[in-house]
């Protein structure tokens, strides 16, 4: 069944059409105190609070109900919720409602940050599965099933599973269904972070979502590939093993009491906005994708890289780095997703019929950006695979007890066998190579000598001038 209208929007419409008059918060009183640009100020009006007949997200009855129950029913889900503090909201609640301090929880290490954050917030204990290595795209991937079955052996007790697909460059997890029918064999709820895709449910030509294939939990950035706010996400849940009661409990607690009313409206659109979206949008935006793909091709220098979702594309220029052509390009005023070592990160528009327009002015400025980035000197690297040993593995410490533990800098060549005290993240590919609490072994001071040799950049606890790491005093 597809709904056709929009509740929370509709509601806030029929309440700005009694022209209110503001003697509540928030201070702007509808925007008649605000400064801001016109166009900014506008918008004003219906950023309201939880008043008579606006309902209130966290004890939902009215517009925001029937908003939260028409997204369920296009996902599929037992519940699906409103986040208003974006998918790190989602992914510390999903924690927090299926773990407990000192559980052993399996984590892929190319995970996002709110992701550990999490982790320590529980005081769960992270089992690391590095994921495969990309050929086509040059980056981290996903974990397999084969490392999924060596992680339940070797830890037969964790609660959960916490993978992320599709990845950050648009590469789906093969094995999802699988790996989530073995973990369920074994009473293990599988909690996914799907942010980039939220978008897949609105054609059968997109991937299948992971709510589709048996997760338990999946956390979506709406605002990332559908027409959502920033900030703006889903929270799905369907599951035998984890209690909607402790997920709505837990989401009390970390969202704002005052929450968006403008956010919690574009969520509201952007389900209606994916729930309308037919075959024949869906066959425009494959002809602007296939243009664009054309035209980008004919550019002298340039490689066009496609990837499971067809929102990502990633565009490299034989010879130079991701950074020189992304600067480039914004000198054109053409912004990327992002750069990396090898090449720029496109996501595309999920445009309807009624959107599309010609590509050629951005192919255009494409090819203007090529020309001065091939006039300049080579800038390209070698490309390495520098993903983290591929057996599991687990934290010495965690992240709350290397709080209360004294720490040092030492040599690179004298860490062997120490604990890292915080991460070691070489960017590219952006993953902990030694995650804190984590022992580290010879191959990762090798890695680390290697990654400084091909000038890797780093985040986290490392110096680069000193070839230092910061461990714990044992």
């Amino acid at each position: 069944m597809k709904y056709r209208d929009r509740p929370l929007v509709q509601a806030l419409q029929d309440f700005n059409d009694k022209n209110p008059i503001s003697l509540h918060v928030p201070g702007h009183k509808n925007g008649m105190l605000s400064d801001l640009p016109e166009a900014l100020r506008q918008a004003l009006a219906y950023d309201v609070t939880e008043l008579t007949g606006l309902d209130d997200l966290h004890e939902p009855t009215e517009a925001i109900k029937q908003a939260e129950d028409k997204l369920s029913n296009l996902y599929g889900s037992d519940r699906s919720f409103f986040l208003v503090n974006g998918s790190t909201v989602g992914n510390l609640a999903m924690l927090y409602a299926t773990v407990q301090r000192g559980d052993s929880v399996i984590v892929q290490r190319n995970a996002h940050k709110s992701i550990f954050n999490a982790l320590e917030l529980t005081g769960a204990n992270a089992v690391f599965l590095s994921p495969d290595w990309h050929e086509q795209t040059q980056t981290a991937g996903t974990v397999s099933l084969r490392s999924i079955k060596e992680a339940l052996a070797q830890y037969p007790n964790s609660k959960a599973a916490i993978l992320t697909t599709p990845t950050y460059y648009g590469m789906v997890n093969k094995d999802l269904k699988a790996i989530i029918e073995i973990c369920h064999s074994h009473n293990i709820p599988v909690l996914v972070d799907e942010a980039h895709g939220a978008h897949f449910i609105a054609s059968k030509e997109f991937p299948k979502s992971a709510l589709e294939l048996g997760a338990d939990v999946v956390v979506q950035s709406a605002h990332k590939t559908l027409p959502a706010m920033t900030m703006a996400s889903f929270l799905h849940v369907r599951s035998q093993f984890i209690e909607l009661e402790r997920v709505a409990h837990y989401l009390q607690m970390l969202q704002s009491s005052s929450p968006s009313y403008l956010l919690m409206a574009s969520l509201d659109d952007a389900r209606y906005y994916a729930e309308m979206y037919d075959e024949d949008d869906f066959e425009s935006f494959q002809l602007y994708r296939s243009s664009l793909i054309r035209g980008l091709s004919t550019i002298n220098h340039v490689e066009v890289v496609e990837t499971d979702d067809e929102l990502k594309l990633l565009i490299r220029v034989i010879g130079h780095t991701g950074f020189i052509l992304q600067e480039a390009l914004e000198q054109q005023g053409v912004y990327t997703e992002l750069a990396d070592l090898y090449q720029v990160l496109l996501i595309l528009p999920l445009v309807k019929a009624k959107h599309v327009e010609s590509c050629a002015h951005i192919i255009d400025k494409f090819r203007r950006a090529v020309d001065s980035v091939t006039d300049r000197e080579d800038t390209s690297v070698e490309i390495h695979n520098f993903l983290p040993i591929s057996t599991p593995t687990s934290v010495v410490y965690t992240a709350n007890q290397i709080h209360t533990m004294d720490t040092e800098w030492v040599d690179i060549e004298k860490a062997t066998g120490k604990v890292a005290a915080d991460a070691v993240i070489p960017y590219p590919p952006g993953i902990p190579l030694v995650c804190a609490g984590e022992r580290i072994s010879r191959e990762h001071a090798e890695q680390m000598h290697k990654l400084l040799t091909a000038g890797c950049r780093f985040q986290g606890a490392f110096n680069i001038e000193r070839k230092q790491i910061i461990v714990v005093v044992e």
